[in-house]
């Protein structure tokens, strides 16, 4: 038995990369001077997975990130999933679909360039409500998102590596100082600086630079056996993945210092069972991380055959707990036991904790886990025996799993939905099928429970399973309390009165104590290197910027400060 993510992609096209699942971590970075403060409330930072395969069966686009006011909910977007090329060990792209994930050589070599930049949107699909047009340097997800930031200037993207299917060759990426300097470069280069290989017309140097805020890395899993079927790994990956994400963070802060002081984010998709836990130098990643997003999700499942059933996300490990321990110890999976050693370590598993509580976020999942063939017992089918995976649903298209947009009538309906006080986790029980995820309680107890425990907030995987009233988000930006971010309209014409006509030539000597920069203006569109005067101080623009007012979006923001005028 072994945490797995869910597959949620529904695509039809052989564009598509894998459909694989994803993982969540991520830390603040205790070597920078200053630390951003995300979400909106402390302990309420909200992280999110877009999948790079929604854009085909589901047509669920980087525009309804707006339409249906997500991204006014989010603080990062984690868009999953780059790959690892097989010989060369470094970022890549690639328009090649990954095989079965039976194979254990399913990832070698996929990747989707089809859908980062080169697949096309119409106006009605675009975030901006202008068609893609032929000869633009991309297309793709890569050039909505750059829409969408417009519109959001406090969203982060980031960029995320690995994931279930693309983890295989993290190990040998990882492996020596200069394998790990290669691979920390190649990514850089092709996701922060933006220079994409040309595919299908589009690409090309800096084409991407600016899309991409940072890094997230998802290893599944360092040193363990329990990744997907054929993963490299071994004892070594300790030491390696603490070495592989300090690089990052070496080259990350190094390319921000050159390009105007910007800070890049760098978090990761972390485990939750202590039994991949133990591999993981938890004491020392935290110096290099921004968040550690834990997977605290994927516990039990239909994997485990003919049950007994219970939750793939219990919040603690209650006497009514039927299954097995997590050999060597007598611990079970449970969200406050992977807390527990994250933070204070377990000497049973040989985890040493020490990892700071407000890097870590609790994973919550947009999905559910089913069995059928399920008594309804004395507990309406909790802790009972199973006869396989539920049935597949037309969405999710894997037995086993079903997205909440296809469990509404289930999960929202009083008859069908229960509560385990022990676990402090909702379940689902319908005609003999019996699922497990989250509802509005069990959302509630996990978010008090963070709070409690001094954790930084939330991260969701995947933003796909939402219906389209965006429920599960709902409720979990509801629990964690602060203001949503609403989009910035730029204005469609430019104004009717043009401003007075400056003189020809300025004064050779400015006066002193005052501004000589043009004073800054809400709504106008500064390109990087802009210099600005405000509220007595010269600013300058790191990057593309709109509606982000200078002085207000500390060291994480675009405006420089070159001091009082």
């Amino acid at each position: 038995m072994h945490i797995r993510k869910p597959l949620l992609a529904a695509a039809t096209t052989a564009a598509l990369a894998a459909g694989a699942l994803a993982g969540f971590a991520g830390l603040t970075t205790a070597e920078a001077a200053a630390t951003a403060t995300a979400g909106t409330t402390a302990g309420g930072v909200r992280i999110a997975y877009y999948d790079q395969w929604s854009v085909y069966g589901n047509a669920f686009y980087p525009k309804h990130l707006d339409t249906r006011g997500i991204a006014g909910k989010l603080d990062v977007i984690n868009y999953s999933f780059g790959n690892i090329h097989p010989t060369n060990l470094t970022c890549f792209e690639a328009n090649k679909a990954a095989g079965d994930d039976n194979n254990p050589n399913a990832g070698d070599g996929a990747g989707d360039s089809y859908a980062d930049y080169q697949k096309s949107f119409s106006a009605a699909d675009s975030v901006d409500g202008v068609a893609d047009k032929w000869d633009q340097p991309i297309v793709g997800v890569f050039n909505q998102f750059k829409e969408l930031k417009a519109k959001y200037p406090h969203l982060k993207i980031n960029i995320s590596l690995g994931g279930w299917t693309y983890s295989k060759y993290f190990h040998d990426a990882a492996l020596t100082d200069a394998s790990r300097k290669k691979f920390v470069s190649s990514c850089i280069d092709q996701y922060i600086k933006g220079n994409l290989p040309v595919e299908g017309g589009y690409g090309g140097p800096g084409t991407a630079a600016g899309i991409f805020d940072g890094i997230d890395i998802d290893w599944e899993y360092p040193g363990s056996s329990g990744g997907h079927l054929g993963n490299h790994y071994g004892p070594e990956d300790k030491a390696n993945f603490t070495l592989l994400l300090k690089e990052f963070r070496t080259q990350l802060d190094a390319h921000g210092a050159a390009n105007g002081g910007k800070k890049y984010m760098l978090t990761a998709a972390l485990p939750a069972g202590q039994d991949k836990i133990k591999h993981i130098e938890t004491d020392k990643i935290g110096a290099y991380l921004d968040y550690a997003n834990i997977m605290t999700y994927d516990m039990h499942g239909a994997w485990d055959g003919d049950g007994p059933t219970y939750h793939q996300s219990p919040l603690y490990s209650g006497a009514n707990d039927p299954t097995d321990p997590i050999a060597p110890g007598t611990q079970k999976y449970s969200i406050d036991n992977a807390i527990d050693s994250w933070i204070d370590g377990n000497p049973a598993y040989g985890i040493a904790g020490g990892f700071p509580a407000n890097k870590l976020t609790l994973g919550y999942e947009f999905y559910y886990r089913g069995w059928k063939g399920v008594p309804a017992g004395t507990a309406n089918g909790l802790a009972q025996p199973a006869t396989g995976a539920s049935g597949a649903r037309p969405t999710s298209q894997q037995a086993g799993i079903a997205m909440y947009k296809e469990l509404g009538g289930i999960v929202d309906n009083p008859a069908t939905t229960f509560w385990d006080d022990q676990a402090k986790a909702s379940y689902f029980y319908k005609d003999g099928e019996w699922f497990t995820g989250l509802d509005r309680k069990a959302i509630q107890a996990r978010v008090d429970y963070g709070r409690q425990r001094g954790l930084g907030g939330a991260m969701m995987y995947s933003l796909l399973g939402l219906d389209a009233n965006t429920t599960l988000l709902n409720q979990i930006s509801d629990a964690l309390g602060g203001a949503t971010q609403p989009p910035t309209t730029p204005p469609t014409t430019p104004p009717t009165t043009p401003p007075t006509t400056p003189p020809t030539t300025p004064p050779t000597t400015p006066p002193a104590g005052s501004c000589t920069a043009p004073a800054y203006v809400a709504g106008s569109v500064y390109t990087g290197g802009t210099q600005v005067s405000h509220k007595g101080r010269t600013w300058k623009a790191k990057w593309w910027t709109q509606n982000e007012e200078p002085g207000t979006t500390g060291d994480w923001g675009v405006w420089q400060d070159l001091g009082a005028c």
